[in-house]
């Protein structure tokens, strides 16, 4: 109960490197609200430096418990979605997840094997990521726990009893 999709189309670039060990390199680009009336995999468009891609559908999916952490996306100087791409193949990829939680999307650029990049996040997901934390939010409030204090004496009467040797029969 109260989880949102919300489906976006992925565009991805294959751009053209300059270095000697690769000759290219696929990353996400842009994300659109909706699902576009276009195949998996056409090209958008091509130049000498770039071609772009629609990479195919993706649902976002949002959970009450990570509202906090959608609010602070949303109110970041440029709210972001985090694609995440995965190789399946020799210069074959799919899409692999798609957030809006800025903290899942910087611990999937720590993985190792799919290509992340935060793209910008369009203003009608904007709107509708807006919407589900206005109506799930909670605020929680920070209580510090207060420590115990020690009681030096009664550390000082532990070690005596732990000195003192039952009697022998």
């Amino acid at each position: 109960m109260g989880t949102q999709l919300i489906t976006v189309g992925v565009v991805v670039a294959k751009r053209r490197l300059k270095g000697p060990w690769a000759s290219h390199a696929w990353l996400p680009v842009a994300v659109l609200p909706g699902l576009p009336g276009t195949e998996p995999w056409t090209r958008l468009s091509a130049s000498e430096e770039e071609e772009t891609f629609y990479a195919g559908a993706y649902e976002v999916e949002l959970h009450p418990a990570e509202t906090a952490h959608y609010g602070d996306n949303l109110a970041a100087a440029r709210p972001s979605l985090w694609v995440a791409l995965r190789e399946t193949g020799p210069e074959t990829y799919a899409v692999a997840t798609v957030t809006a939680d800025p903290y899942e999307g910087e611990s999937l650029a720590e993985g190792i094997g799919e290509i992340v990049e935060a793209v910008p996040m369009p203003p009608e997901i904007q709107a509708e990521v807006g919407a589900f934390y206005r109506a799930f939010h909670v605020e929680r409030v920070f209580h510090k726990r207060k420590r115990d204090r020690a009681d030096p004496e009664a550390l000082a009467r532990q070690e005596a009893g732990a000195r003192r040797r039952p009697e022998e029969p």
